[in-house]
């Protein structure tokens, strides 16, 4: 998360009166950056990865653990290293970046420069993501600890947080979490109000319930206070919010307070920026299955194992309207995605580009479209563009609505930084010297740095095989789509097959078309490892090895770099767990566990304890990690 802006924030009923006035002000500065920086060449691949932390109090003595909502008491000192070199107080470059997110108990971190381009680079990722698990570690309040957990087990449940508060506050108005779990900072709760406002009603998130042998059927939440007086908010959930045999959550802290692990690369130049979009598209629901990590909300063993759709449903402010659920009265078009989502279309003017890969509908505002063509910009750009700003601002500050277009993005950012899709194209900043860059998003964080960094390493290394190779991952984009649908259940990795591009070398032009963009249903050790077959697909690692084995790399990088791709390659094939196989096995076999879907506190003490002993290398789980050393 960027540095945010200072300044009042307007209530919905006041934001919306200025949309279109952000929108057209917001198109007007890509429109300055485009000018000034279409041509702008980069000699280097910078990139680097963003790692978030869930931050948990761990009472040893009593064996509970509890949300810390106590990060922004160490966050000044954590970013006082930063502060001095960009005030010239210091001339140390700082170890790591640290930025506040969502929930007032998550800490963002990042390498304190970007990486470069050389295998030198690859091999620093894991010691840097271990020291600034270090670092934070070292200044945390006594019991606290930074885990890579993607959400806290427990959370929405009584009793979890530290200090504690009772639900039912302004801007999210939930059953189960309190305002005080949100960023202090105006734009968080300003963003979670302005959702429900926008939406009419309080955010519906309902996940398929495990159902183990003692778990009811249909399973009724009994948490959900259905006899009581409840609040008008509150009454949603009887009124079918909550779904039977569902886990119901009703806040955004709940997707939004997942963590993550995130790439960003700067390319080149623009057009090499639009390649790697398009061709990281197909893989982020890859990378989705094969990280996944999250089989546990609210205190409940879910029938999924990601994060996804928890977040996709959690900042959906579409209307019922918009939703396809009324007639169309009050807005303008249908909306078929929640503004957190899978990409909607294909950007790259590459030759290995065809119009029949973006098959859906795109819906795209179209008075935006024609302003950015008129103004130079190509078709495909300026449909993505007007897509992403069919969208309202949602957070509006009122000293900021008057900006010099020539020397601010904050319009443009606005719409585009709530656009969280799988890969994001980003423009540079204006009068910056940083390039044009692409964000890789899918991936759920993992327990260990080894397994981080071996994920991140592994993504860098196919876009230097995309590119060196001139490789064609095309496939359309509502395969891409079921994909995504595909890579959120539970087991995905070794129980489902994914839509993948048989042919990816362009240079094979001796089949005729169909046969050229030929897509099929594979397992995921086909699509990592590859097929057996002469013509199918040759699979991400084999493609990377590859790549390898035509650069000057010294034997010790290759097999530093070569333990990486075997996690991910085991983890493919089925004999290493993902994180959230791993996660569930430890529920169902500990010895508290009712076989009822129930995730007791005990149970959740347990599982950050050892989430955090295996992250510090204290103990050893071969089921998960295999041979490998964190």
């Amino acid at each position: 998360m960027g540095l945010l802006s200072l300044g009042t924030p307007l209530h919905w009923n006041d934001a919306q009166k200025y949309a279109d006035h952000i929108r057209s002000h917001g198109i007007d500065q890509f429109l300055s950056i485009y000018r000034a920086r279409k041509d702008q060449q980069k000699d280097n691949l910078l990139w680097g990865d963003e790692i978030e932390y869930v931050v948990v109090n761990v009472d040893k003595e009593k064996q509970k653990t509890k949300l810390s909502l106590r990060v922004f008491d160490i966050l000044p000192g954590l970013q006082q290293p930063e502060l001095d070199y960009n005030a010239g107080k210091s001339k140390q470059e700082p170890e790591a970046l640290w930025r506040p997110e969502y929930g007032r108990y998550m800490l963002e971190s990042t390498p304190g420069v970007p990486y470069g381009a050389t295998f030198k680079d690859l091999v620093q990722v894991e010691n840097n993501m271990k020291r600034r698990r270090q670092l934070a570690k070292s200044v945390m309040h006594p019991g606290d600890i930074p885990v890579t957990l993607v959400n806290y087990p427990r959370l929405g449940c009584p009793n979890e947080l530290l200090p504690d508060h009772e639900p039912n506050g302004q801007a999210c108005q939930s059953m189960f979490v309190p305002d005080e779990i949100i960023n202090p900072h105006a734009r968080f709760p300003t963003l979670t109000a302005n959702i429900r406002r926008r939406r009419g009603a309080k955010v519906e998130i309902n996940m398929p319930i495990y159902h183990d042998k003692n778990t009811p059927k249909p399973f009724v939440d009994p948490t959900i206070p259905w006899d009581r007086e409840l609040f008008d908010h509150d009454k949603e959930a009887k009124e079918g919010a909550a779904k039977p045999d569902h886990i119901y959550m009703d806040a955004m802290a709940f997707g939004m307070g997942c963590c993550c692990l995130q790439i960003t690369f700067q390319a080149c130049n623009i057009d090499e920026a639009r390649r790697l979009y398009d061709q990281l598209a197909p893989v982020a629901p890859i990378m989705l299955a094969l990280t996944a990590a999250t089989p546990i909300f609210r205190g409940y063993l879910a029938d999924v194992d990601s994060r996804w759709n928890v977040i996709a449903a959690s900042v959906d402010d579409r209307t019922k309207e918009e939703r396809g659920l009324e007639p169309l009265k009050n807005n303008r078009r249908v909306i078929n995605k929640s503004r957190y989502d899978s990409i909607d279309a294909y950007i790259s003017t590459d030759d290995t580009y065809k119009d029949k890969y973006n098959d859906l509908d795109l819906l795209y505002d179209e008075d935006i479209y024609k302003k950015l063509m008129d103004n130079g910009v190509d078709d495909l750009l300026a449909k993505h563009l007007a897509h992403l700003f069919i969208r309202d601002p949602l957070v509006i500050f009122e000293e900021l609505l008057n900006l010099d277009d020539e020397q601010s993005s904050d319009h443009f950012e606005n719409i585009q930084s709530t656009n969280w899709q799988t890969v994001r194209f980003k423009p540079p900043p204006p009068h910056s010297n940083i390039g044009w860059r692409v964000e890789f998003r899918s991936m759920e964080v993992q327990l260990t740095d080894f397994e981080n960094a071996a994920f991140s390493v592994f993504i860098v290394l196919l876009t230097r095989a995309i590119l060196s190779f001139g490789l064609n991952f095309y496939i359309p984009i509502t395969k891409v789509d079921e994909n995504m649908r595909t890579a959120h259940r539970r087991g995905a990795v070794t129980k489902d097959k994914f839509y993948f591009r048989k042919n990816v070398f362009e240079s094979n032009n001796n089949k005729n078309e169909e046969d050229n963009d030929a897509f099929e249903l594979m397992t995921m050790n086909e699509i990592v490892n590859g097929q057996n077959e002469e013509d199918g697909f040759p699979g991400f690692i084999p493609l990377i090895h590859s790549y390898l084995n035509s650069t000057n790399i010294d034997i010790e990088t290759r097999c530093k770099l070569t333990k990486y791709l075997d996690l991910i390659s085991k983890r493919a094939s089925g004999e290493l767990m993902t994180g959230a196989t791993y996660l569930r096995q430890l529920v169902k076999r500990h010895p508290d566990y009712q076989h009822d879907s129930v995730v007791s506190p005990s149970i959740t003490y347990d599982i950050v304890r050892t989430a955090d002993d295996i992250a510090q290398g204290h103990i050893r789980v071969p089921e998960l990690l295999g041979d490998f050393d964190p």
